[in-house]
């Protein structure tokens, strides 16, 4: 949980721009992660089933009031049967443009921080794999899961802008 007050946060609105930054930022992020390692390249190059924006940046997507200190993306793949995906690997860019101000811990930089992360999810045969990333969600057997489940999952690809959690069905 961040410890940045009101003042370090920014409560403009998330725009479709914005959105499809964002997701470029997370696929150039892999694309070079998988350039550097081929040996992961070869494995999951083709299983991602989304990028997602997640935490508190996307529960003020949803609600407006949260407000943004930094972004964080996860991109997620079907896991591989032979190789777990490297859960620990996280990196940080520049969001590259002020609209949303600068992050606090971050004073040399443009604008505010964005943190890339990816997972490996289990996708059952025949489930459809945004339903998979819910039941992970859902299901909460990892911290991660637990942990983003807390606040929201918007998807930046495919369908940018939708609201993957919490789900409909489950604010009831």
């Amino acid at each position: 949980m961040s410890l940045v007050g009101a003042e370090g946060r920014s409560y403009l609105r998330f725009e479709r721009d914005d959105l499809n930054r964002l997701a470029k930022i997370a696929r150039r992020d892999m694309d070079d992660f998988f350039k550097r390692r081929p040996d992961w390249g070869r494995l999951y190059v083709d299983r991602r089933i989304c990028i997602a924006m997640c935490q508190g940046a996307a529960l003020h997507y949803v609600d407006g009031t949260t407000g943004i200190n930094d972004t964080d993306l996860y991109t997620f793949f079907r896991a591989h049967p032979n190789r777990r995906w490297y859960p620990r690997r996280q990196t940080n860019y520049d969001l590259g443009y002020a609209k949303f101000g600068q992050s606090v811990d971050k004073p040399n930089w443009i604008g505010r921080r964005v943190d890339c992360m990816a997972r490996g999810i289990t996708v059952r045969t025949g489930e459809d794999p945004l339903d998979a990333v819910r039941r992970w969600l859902r299901e909460g057997k990892s911290e991660s899961a637990r942990r983003l489940a807390e606040k929201a999952v918007v998807l930046l690809e495919p369908n940018c802008g939708l609201v993957l959690w919490p789900h409909e069905t489950l604010r009831a």
